[in-house]
């Protein structure tokens, strides 16, 4: 009997021990696990795109000064017209052309000349002529004869609230492309770090596409644009 009970008591001894052990084991293996999932690398990539504007407006601001308001917008529609028929002569079609209201300023009632003794023409009207065009390059070229206009007696206006914008909107059909190459980008960081850490990188741990930007190339060409997308990737990093 004492025998016999010696022997149940070794066995549940040698189960508790296995139970131990083996425990002991699957801990250890879910440690590793959890030191190999804090292993990772985090890079960006970039990729830049230079492209052409494929949308240009070009405000075009003219004045005229009067002391009589109906001769004044008489000459006003006169001068809508003749910007008109220019820009049709240049080639643009009608329906890329607009016209803005009238901004009329009383310049004797605001005390616009200050000394009531050299007042000028009492009546000021500013208006707007505007192309919308995607012919980017016919719109530059007509841009560089608008002297023609003052020729004829339109005394035209820079204004700096409405000037001439280039834009880019076809990003999406270079948003696939660019992501690509951001990605490549990245994952070759990626391999020099874990090259120099003596490892490999594994798969994705996160990844986040960022935002795209468009920028004037430089100050002197509006019409040309950067594209440029930054992308956030996280990779493992798993032992050679």
């Amino acid at each position: 009997m004492q025998h016999f009970t010696n022997l149940k008591a070794a066995i549940l001894g040698l189960s508790i021990g296995l139970g131990i052990l083996i425990a002991g084991v699957s801990i250890s293996g879910a440690l590793y696990k959890t030191r190999l999932a804090d292993r990772y690398v985090s890079v960006r990539g970039l990729a830049e795109k230079e492209v052409a504007a494929d949308l240009a407006i070009w405000p075009i601001t003219y004045k005229d000064a009067g002391n009589d308001l109906l001769e004044l917008q008489k000459l006003v529609d006169r001068n809508r017209e003749t910007i008109s028929s220019f820009l049709i002569e240049k080639g643009f079609k009608p329906e890329d052309i607009s016209h803005s209201s009238p901004m009329i300023t009383d310049a004797w009632a605001e005390n616009y000349y200050g000394n009531q003794a050299s007042r000028g023409p009492r009546y000021l009207i500013q208006k707007t002529v505007t192309v919308r065009s995607s012919e980017v390059q016919r719109v530059k070229q007509t841009m560089e004869k608008s002297g023609e206009l003052v020729a004829k007696g339109i005394v035209l206006s820079q204004n700096w609230e409405n000037r001439t914008e280039f834009l880019f909107t076809n990003l999406n059909a270079i948003k696939p492309e660019m992501i690509r190459e951001a990605t490549v980008n990245a994952r070759e960081a990626a391999e020099k770090f874990a090259e120099d850490s003596g490892s490999k990188i594994g798969k994705i741990r996160t990844a986040s596409q960022g935002l795209f930007s468009i920028s004037d190339r430089d100050a002197n060409s509006p019409d040309l644009k950067i594209v440029r997308v930054v992308t956030n990737l996280e990779y493992y990093l798993v032992d050679n």
